[in-house]
């Protein structure tokens, strides 16, 4: 067994991480921390972990739920981190001396450049050199690069979602580098903390958009989507106009994104488009490009994207719409797929499960 601590166990993310790797056969959670909890035993603090009792009495599970909640995380061979920006790079250059392997759940090493990471977060990074060293963990992309890595940078939920739906076109050149993304999200995409706008006597029955002037995940965004098209051999002369706008939806988890972009001159069918997009995605076994506009709910607790593009006949322009569990694609389920990369394992060891639905 592969011996796993999870950093901050007690935010969304971490636990979230802790439903999925109960079923994980290879990897084995030995140590979890989460300064609010200390002292705590899982269970504890997460009642629905007693369900793991009598797997742990047998052997077979992969959680002890009586483990306890620690400040500092244990000798591990891998490690989740789920700390805010900053302290989640500290966390990091700690396990990686200590020569663990790391999946970054926070924003600190998905920018390469440690000008733009400063002109975003507000903070100096605090190990530049690690940011050159730092894969961006998006298996669809990265794949070969992730397989062995000590440092896998997981993306943003937000830009998992409109990455996966734009590097086809990006990819192929067949769009103007001017691109809209509208984007709705969940509640708890804001994580734990309680605010005045996650609160739900103001979220609920409400929609609301934000970050009108730069959401942290565009630069994500736009440095992806920008190294997708180089890859494909279609440099810009400019940098792409990219209009990210955010919404917050009263609902628990879920992000929808519509992407519109203009055509270049010779417009391809929508049959091209749509070939285009299953082509590029044919051997993913989490992305599945689908024939009529997709719902969040058909991603509830899975780690599956679903991809819908198709043509305004009137204008010509693209739309594609993605949707994604924003904590399991769009954070801890991709964590694993990463993990499970980083070892060499299936990418979908552990994350079998279809949404839930109702």
């Amino acid at each position: 067994m592969i011996t796993v601590s999870i950093v901050n166990v007690t935010s969304y993310t971490g636990v979230e991480l802790l439903r999925l790797l109960a079923g994980h056969p290879d990897f084995q959670v030995t140590s979890v921390t989460g300064r609010s909890a200390v002292g705590q035993r899982l269970q504890d603090v997460f009642p629905q972990l007693y369900a793991l009792s009598s797997r742990q009495n047998e052997g077979v599970a992969s959680i002890d739920p009586a483990l306890i909640i620690t400040g500092e995380p244990a000798q591990t061979d891998l490690a989740f981190v789920c700390l805010p920006h900053a302290a989640a790079a500290e966390a990091v250059v700690e396990l990686l001396e200590r020569g663990t392997k790391v999946v970054d759940l926070s924003a600190d090493f998905r920018l390469h450049d440690a000008r733009v990471y400063a002109e975003w977060y507000k903070h100096t990074h605090p190990s530049p050199a690690l940011l050159e060293m730092a894969v961006y963990g998006l298996c669809e992309r990265y794949r070969e690069q992730i397989e062995g890595a000590s440092l896998v940078a997981n993306p943003g939920c937000y830009a998992t979602a409109a990455i996966l739906a734009l590097l086809p076109v990006f990819t192929s050149g067949i769009i103007e580098p001017d691109v809209i993304i509208d984007a709705k999200s969940g509640v708890s995409g804001a994580g734990r903390g309680l605010t005045r706008g996650t609160h739900y006597t103001e979220a609920n029955e409400d929609v609301s958009a934000y970050s009108l002037t730069g959401h942290r995940h565009l630069p994500e965004i736009m440095q992806e989507l920008i190294i997708g098209a180089k890859a494909g051999g279609h440099a810009f002369a400019e940098t792409p106009g990219i209009t990210f706008v955010p919404h917050l939806m009263p609902m628990t988890r879920g992000i929808l994104a519509t992407c519109y972009a203009n055509m270049k001159q010779a417009t391809p069918t929508l049959h091209c488009i749509r070939l285009l997009y299953e082509e590029y995605y044919a051997n993913e076994p989490f992305v599945h490009v689908v024939d009529q506009p997709p719902h969040t709910k058909w991603t509830y607790g899975s780690n599956h994207c679903f991809i819908y593009p198709t043509l305004d006949e009137r204008t010509g322009r693209l739309i594609v719409i993605s949707c994604l569990d924003n904590l399991v694609k769009g954070a801890a389920g991709q964590a694993i797929q990463n993990a499970n990369r980083q070892w060499s394992l299936p990418e979908t060891t552990g994350l079998a499960a279809l949404a839930v639905y109702p």
